[in-house]
């Protein structure tokens, strides 16, 4: 990832390197600049030579300023471009129809995605001013060298085992940073599944329990970022302590040697400048390696959710010419043998006593259980659904989940679901779905403001709305889950009438399969498959089901 970094960001990374190295060049060059006007023009007392030390002095302060202030602009734009690329990227990854198994939660991919992604790329930052600081050493040193060798030579030796002994804390940092960025990302999974349940969190009366498990989470998270800033802090202050030791050392043998007659006021001027300005580019090395340590926790996480093998593996093949969908003898998770075929034209209710087994079917059908721990077929117009490209496997089945999600925007833009979506078919699809009256009661009708999540509309809008969604998609085969739990019963009854005549309304017969315990649903399915333990326990009508099958009754008839 660090080669592809820079890679893909190399002409403003270069730009920025060179014009970095060129304004710490130009600041090495100060104190020489300086030396040489005291002994050339001072000392000597030549007016001339004075006018052409303080031009030339004049010229390095001016490339100096031009040289730091566009090559922070160019590094800057490369560092947000990278974290802008990355962000693309982990978005991507997390919303990739395949899916990805790498483990993270949801709110744990948010901090990945923008978080991990913003610190990843200050390796670009990190970089650049690597380059920059050891072009300053380099000059540094040269400059030294000219001025003494002995001098020179231990500071060739000195800079180099001073950045070796800072490398130990370092490695400490990045240890630190990676437990800094694991724990926020949990605690920020944990907000995002507690804001998107508070209604169902207030509605039981756990908001105190939750509460407490946010604030020990928030706890942790605190530990180790103060523990991640307190590592910082210690790094920091050995590198400036370093550094000044360092410059203590130099400062004092150039003393000696000006003392010794062995060099002149200039040079005594030059050495000590340069010893001076040699504390900022060493600790700029120890910065550096704080960067990158922090890049490299971010980046380590990055990795992992964007080579996160697939959840499912597509095929290419599309469904036949119709919609029949088949299971036969599937086992998965908690299912065990079942045999369930839903034809065109059918409206099919399941009713499943243990909710694992309405999961694990809605699984297999909108082809996210893949084929790892999947027995038996699962068929869509005669084609395994394994063999199948998701597009087209999700343009025949539509899977509309019990806890679907709306979007920030309007009514319109969450029921739209492609270009051929005209209004009286949105009409239609809110309708049936009984909620009309969002449109019909509100000024602004089907462009009625809908805010994040949904928050501005009660769970029963917020059901109708997705329910209508997946009416208006009109898909060849439709799976309803729960479409009706946050209503009550006189809407859930136009909900099921509305449905149904939807369903059968179609130009092409449309397959519809229910899985929900709703009597009003179930009784206008042309029959009704009970699974328990896994396993189809006894298919038949409602109302054949509600006097012969006990199991049915209870889950049905409470």
């Amino acid at each position: 990832m660090r080669r592809r970094t820079l890679r893909r960001n190399r002409r403003h990374v270069s730009l920025g390197v060179v014009l970095l190295s060129l304004h710490q060049v130009a600041e090495a060059l100060v104190p020489v600049a300086i030396g040489l006007t005291i002994d050339l023009a001072v000392d000597t007392g030549d007016v001339t030579a004075l006018a052409y030390c303080v031009a030339g002095i004049a010229l390095l302060f001016t490339v100096l300023a031009f040289a730091y202030r566009t090559g922070a602009r160019f590094t800057l734009r490369a560092v947000e471009n990278e974290a802008h690329l990355l962000r693309v990227e982990a978005a991507r990854r997390a919303l990739d129809p395949r899916g990805e198994r790498s483990g993270l939660r949801a709110g744990e991919v948010l901090s990945v995605a923008t978080s991990d992604a913003e610190q990843a790329a200050v390796y670009v930052r990190a970089w650049s001013a690597a380059i920059a600081v050891t072009v300053a050493i380099v000059v540094t040193t040269v400059a030294l060298l000219a001025v003494d060798v002995p001098l020179g030579l231990g500071v060739l030796v000195g800079v180099p085992l001073l950045m070796l002994l800072l490398r130990v804390p370092a490695a400490h940092i990045t240890r630190r940073s990676e437990a800094k960025q694991a724990t926020a990302a949990g605690a920020t999974a944990l907000a995002t599944d507690l804001v998107t349940g508070l209604r169902v969190l207030m509605g039981i009366g756990a908001r105190h329990n939750a509460a407490l498990r946010y604030r020990s989470a928030s706890a942790r998270a605190l530990d180790a970022s103060v523990g991640a800033a307190a590592s910082s802090g210690v790094y920091r202050g050995l590198v400036t302590a370093a550094g000044a030791v360092f410059l203590a050392c130099v400062a004092g043998a150039a003393g000696w040697m000006a003392l010794e007659g062995r060099l002149t006021v200039g040079e005594l001027v030059i050495v000590i400048g340069l010893a001076q300005f040699l504390s900022e580019p060493v600790q700029g090395l120890g910065m550096v390696g704080q960067l990158f340590a922090t890049a490299r926790a971010s980046a380590d996480r990055l990795v992992r959710l964007l080579n996160a093998p697939d959840a499912v593996t597509p095929g290419d093949r599309s469904p036949g010419g119709n919609a029949l969908v088949e299971l036969a003898g599937v086992s998965h998770r908690t299912l065990d043998d079942v045999d369930l075929r839903l034809a065109p034209g059918e409206f099919v209710g399941v009713l499943a006593t243990d909710p694992r087994d309405a999961e694990a079917l809605l699984e297999l059908l909108s082809g996210r259980a893949g084929t790892e721990g999947v027995e038996g077929s699962v068929t869509v117009g005669g084609v395994p659904v394994g063999e199948l490209d998701l597009d087209a496997l999700r343009a025949a089945v539509l899977v509309e989940e019990h806890g679907s999600a709306l979007f920030e925007g309007t009514l319109r833009s969450n029921l739209v679901t492609g270009p051929g979506t005209d209004e009286e078919r949105l009409l239609d699809a809110l309708r049936a779905a009984s909620a009309e009256d969002l449109v019909l009661g509100h000024p602004d009708g089907l462009d009625r403001p809908v805010s994040d999540q949904a928050a501005n509309l009660s769970g029963g809008q917020r059901q109708r709305v997705a329910l209508a969604r997946a009416l208006a998609a009109d898909p060849p085969v439709l799976v309803l889950h729960d479409p009706t739990t946050a209503v009550d019963a006189v809407t859930e009854e136009a909900i099921a009438r509305g449905v149904a005549a939807a369903r059968s309304g179609r130009a092409a017969p449309g397959a519809t399969l229910v899985v929900a315990a709703s009597p009003a649903l179930l009784s206008r399915a042309d029959r009704v498959v009970v699974l328990v333990g896994g396993r189809v326990h006894s298919t038949g009508t409602h109302a054949r089901l509600v006097e012969e099958d006990r199991h049915y009754g209870e889950a049905v008839l409470r």
